[in-house]
């Protein structure tokens, strides 16, 4: 049974999951549009607005569901935004550039995140709300988390796009029969404890350098 106080933690917890899922998606459509496909700002999904990338499995009850169940792995995603990787100038490369850029968003959250967390710590709540404080912190961990999370070369999620790409042609088409099978491959994947392997070994080291810990 939780308590009040973990109810309250994983309420801290939504906000800036939910301002780093829309970020990530933001960035999508914004390098997308930059690079010549106009579909995510039509939909009108190049906004900060998070209803705009609410999913209601993805961006609440998967990560409350973690949290209250006591797993170490909150993550969490948003509504994909549109994106005709065909309307773009140049193929390969802008591929590469519009499926890195979410993670790459969620890498620059971190920094910025740390850089104020270590700032506002100083003033021990004097003019800053603990709460504030221990958000940031919060939000170094999820962009950490989302940004090698989405790097995976796992269907649907980011990291299969760019491997795809790099990959000769005949193995290209090899990959793309397995596609259909990337959320059972993902399933399994994350219960199986190697994403926290990938965790421990990446995103932590790089966690602990950003807090100091």
């Amino acid at each position: 049974m939780y308590n009040n106080f973990e109810i309250y933690k994983t309420v801290l917890m939504l906000a800036p999951l939910v301002f780093s899922v829309t970020v990530h998606e933001v960035a999508h459509g914004y390098a997308a549009y930059r690079l010549g496909d106009n579909t995510a700002k039509l939909a009108g999904r190049l906004t900060l607005n998070p209803i705009k990338h609410f999913d209601l499995v993805g961006s609440f009850l998967i990560p409350v569901m973690l949290k209250l169940m006591g797993s170490s792995i909150i993550f969490g995603y948003a509504k994909p935004v549109p994106v005709n990787f065909n309307n773009l100038r140049n193929y390969k490369k802008d591929v590469l550039i519009v499926s890195s850029a979410g993670a790459l968003a969620n890498i620059c959250l971190a920094v910025i995140s740390s850089i104020l967390f270590h700032a506002l710590l100083e003033y021990n709540g004097k003019f800053f709300a603990l709460e504030f404080v221990y958000m940031l912190q919060l939000s170094v961990f999820i962009n950490c988390i989302l940004a090698v999370f989405n790097l995976i070369p796992i269907p649907p999620l980011d990291g299969s796009k760019i491997l795809s790409v790099l990959l000769p042609d005949t193995l290209k088409i090899q990959f793309a029969k397995i596609e259909r099978f990337g959320m059972l491959i993902l399933i399994f994947f994350l219960f199986s404890g190697l994403f926290n392997k990938i965790l421990d070994y990446i995103a932590m080291p790089i966690i602990s350098f950003l807090l100091g810990s």
